[in-house]
């Protein structure tokens, strides 16, 4: 090395030395790398500096350096020479540091303005000095380059294993490594078996990745399970991500593959650089050999699982795909399609008995306007799909029967069988564990009871499995005996009645639809009183249908007649706010059992031709006025205008019951209303003594115009005066 470089300004700062190992493998095997970087903290002593002035940067060991992203060590050395604290840099050599030019290089520009020397086993440089700077950027540049020379040789090495298939990075649950390089066994555990193929079965009948994963669920199957390769076999409930992997994975089908995802980069909302796996379509893979091994189904049955998974998702708009049976009575969900527009029919439900229904909105789509192409109600169409699709397969329908009973036993033995393997396993681990602790030795007590917990454990692992399988064998189906299959032939000769039996639900359905039908086109033109259906089957065959289209019949929804009379009389004298007031007080409604109010009010009047209330309008024969104007013109109190229109003192009308009293002012009432009394007037009670009746009877004489009756309103003696003729008769007829 040239010491000649090394100044005093160098040594009163500290000297760092930097050591990397790119994976954990090489830190445990490649120890004599390891020692040879700890060595230069020696040769920096030999350079002049103190040994506390020496540090080693070591966190990084095991990491790789062809990206700075996530090195520590790296980072605080960086920011330790940019602070100007580091007089030089060590490292065994140049690929220790940085495998990266923008790492590299960056870390040259901070050595240069802080005048940090770099030092490797070669000699010291001064990232300053043009000649310098030039070798260190060439040494960058191939140490770069090396990296990716043996990334590519590695690379290469590995397609070229996986070309041949021989490629082993471990298996997924069902399968073992055999003895040969590209050998792949089943897994030769009955119980593994049984529960791949049950993922398989279900699927078949089912049609559902997730119906598939609910069966295991309600059957209360585990799966095995396996986190890691060597790890032990495990047997927990599955996850829907396990059935989806199962039915997706191309080993099952006897493929092997490699090159299903790659590794790309990207910027984070940070800044910094990452790495993630995307998966790439099939025509991407790098390496795909059909029959390489031994599969659970073939590759047509796998493209088929993948085929109906994609058409299970729910459909984008404008894309195709019938998507997964639903819940709902819409029976052409995901087969239905527009008889204008092409499209996918939608489905709706109005009503409170959430009545079915079937809408396209390719017209909102393609000319901008609000506008469906169709809009029909479902009960109908469903009704004619399900009569053709029963009819056609009324022939089959003994075959089917029997073949659906037949595939009832079938499960049932499977469910059992897998049952039955539990068990089996459940007893073999109870073994093992009693084996284990019967041979530790009794003075090792510690191990003893560990083994023996352990043993206890399986042991009531295989209690529960045992009650399982006895309840699950005691609810088990019975096996048809002959008396019930004639009546299940019986049956199938009407079709109609398990068609509408409550037991088949709307799944069922469409399931049944789905299997015959691969599309219904709709068309029901607006307008027109018709709807053409056509079938297409899952044979090619075409088969149309037209119905007629049900018209609308509006119900006559009226208000009762009552209550427009009501108004046509209240309308007269009130303003639609008074109106609405006096029928929510009599408790009457609209047609539509709302209350009233004064929007409501003028709407039924318009409807009725019912003219409206002007103010105003004044009779010829006086101002009409309600209690509140009659007490300001009267001078009294309103509970006195309510008192005398009970006695009949003052004439008033009330169109109904909870309407305003209307008092008319006239010239003739005005006079009634005096400052003092006339001669002959008296007051109640002398009217009383000289008539010999009560009160209540003067009131009404008055009321009745045989008594003349005068209100007299100066001073304190406010009250009314009677007016008491000497011949006028009594009671019972006398004079008074």
């Amino acid at each position: 090395m040239s010491e000649s470089k090394i100044g005093a300004s160098h040594r009163q700062r500290r000297a760092l030395v930097y050591i990397r190992q790119s994976s954990q493998y090489q830190v445990e095997h490649n120890r004599e790398s390891t020692r040879r970087q700890y060595a230069l903290a020696d040769r920096a002593r030999d350079l002049g500096w103190h040994r506390d002035d020496i540090a080693v940067i070591d966190e990084d060991l095991g990491l790789s350096g062809a990206t700075a992203e996530g090195r520590e060590g790296f980072a605080r050395m960086t920011a330790e020479v940019a602070l100007g604290q580091i007089g030089i840099l060590l490292g065994l050599e140049v690929s220790r540091l940085a495998r990266n030019n923008s790492d590299w290089y960056r870390l040259l520009d901070l050595c240069g303005l802080t005048d940090t020397l770099i030092a490797d086993a070669d000699g010291i440089y001064h990232p300053g000095l043009f000649n310098d700077r030039l070798v260190l950027g060439l040494k960058g540049t191939m140490s770069e380059a090396e990296l990716h020379i043996l990334r590519a040789r590695l690379d290469g090495g590995i397609r070229n294993k996986a070309a041949r298939g021989e490629l082993y990075r471990g298996q997924p649950i069902g399968y073992v490594r055999g003895e040969g390089d590209a050998e792949i066994l089943l897994d030769p555990d009955e119980e593994v078996q049984g529960a791949i193929r049950a993922v398989f079965e279900r699927f078949a009948e089912f049609g559902s990745g997730r119906r598939v994963w609910r069966w295991f669920v309600m059957e209360k199957l585990d799966f095995p399970h396996r986190f890691h390769l060597g790890a032990e076999l495990r047997w927990e409930p599955p996850s829907y991500h396990t059935i989806h992997e199962v039915l997706t994975n191309p080993v099952y089908a006897g493929a092997y593959a490699y090159g299903k995802t790659r590794r790309e980069r990207y910027v984070d909302e940070s800044g910094a650089v990452r790495t993630r796996s995307r998966k790439v379509p099939r025509s991407e893979w790098q390496v795909l050999i059909h029959d390489h091994h031994p599969g659970y189904i073939d590759w047509q049955t796998h493209e088929a699982i993948l085929e109906r998974l994609a058409g299970n998702t729910r459909p984008r708009p404008h894309g195709a795909g019938e998507g997964a049976v639903r819940e709902g009575t819409a029976l052409l969900q995901g087969i239905g399609n527009c008889g204008e527009c092409g499209r996918r029919l939608a489905t709706h439900y109005t009503g409170r008995t959430s009545s079915p229904g079937y809408h396209c909105n390719g017209k909102t789509l393609v000319q901008e306007r609000r506008n469906s192409c169709l809009y029909v109600g479902a009960v109908q169409i469903d009704r004619a799909v399900s009569k053709a699709v029963l009819e056609a397969i009324q022939p089959a329908a003994i075959e089917a029967a029997l073949k659906a009973a037949e595939q009832l036993e079938t499960d049932n033995d499977q469910a059992l069988h897998q049952r039955r393997l539990s068990v089996e396993r459940a007893r073999y681990e109870a073994d093992r564990a009693e084996r284990r602790y019967r041979a530790v030795e009794p003075e090792h007590r510690l191990v003893a009871r560990g083994l023996e917990r352990e043993w206890e454990q399986r042991l009531n692992s295989l209690e529960e499995a045992q009650i399982e399988l006895e309840r699950r064998q005691h609810d088990r189906p019975l096996r048809l005996d002959d008396a019930e299959r004639d009546a299940l032939l019986a049956l199938a000769e009407n079709l109609q009645r398990v068609w509408d039996a409550p037991t088949t639900t709307a799944r069922d359905k469409k399931e049944l639809l789905r299997t015959v039908l691969e599309e219904v086109i709709v068309l029901a033109p607006r307008g027109e009183y018709y709807i053409r259906l056509t079938l297409r089957w899952r044979t090619g065959l075409l088969t149309e249908i037209e119905l007629e289209r049900p018209r609308k019949r509006r119900a006559t929804i009226r208000t009762n007649e009552d209550t427009v009379d009501l108004v046509r009389r209240l309308a007269q004298f009130h303003s639609d706010a008074v109106i609405a007031a006096i029928l929510n007080r009599q408790e009457k409604t609209t047609a539509y059992g709302l209350p009233f109010n004064s929007h409501r009010v003028g709407n039924l009047r318009r409807n009725w031709d019912i003219p409206c209330f002007d103010p105003a309008t004044r009779n010829d024969d006086g101002e009409m006025v309600n209690v509140a104007q009659a007490a300001k013109i009267l001078g009294v109190a309103t509970s006195t205008v309510h008192r005398w229109l009970n006695d009949g003192f003052i004439d008033g009308e009330q169109i109904t019951p909870g309407a305003p009293w209307r008092i008319r002012i006239t010239d003739a009432f005005r006079p009634r209303f005096m400052e003092e009394a006339p001669p002959g007037y008296v007051p109640m009670f002398e009217a009383m003594q000289r008539l010999g009746v009560t009160r209540q009877t003067v009131l009404q004489r008055v009321k009745r115009g045989e008594l003349d009756a005068i209100h007299i309103r100066a001073g304190r003696k406010k009250a009314l005066r009677i007016k008491v003729i000497e011949d006028q008769p009594g009671l019972f007829g006398q004079s008074a």
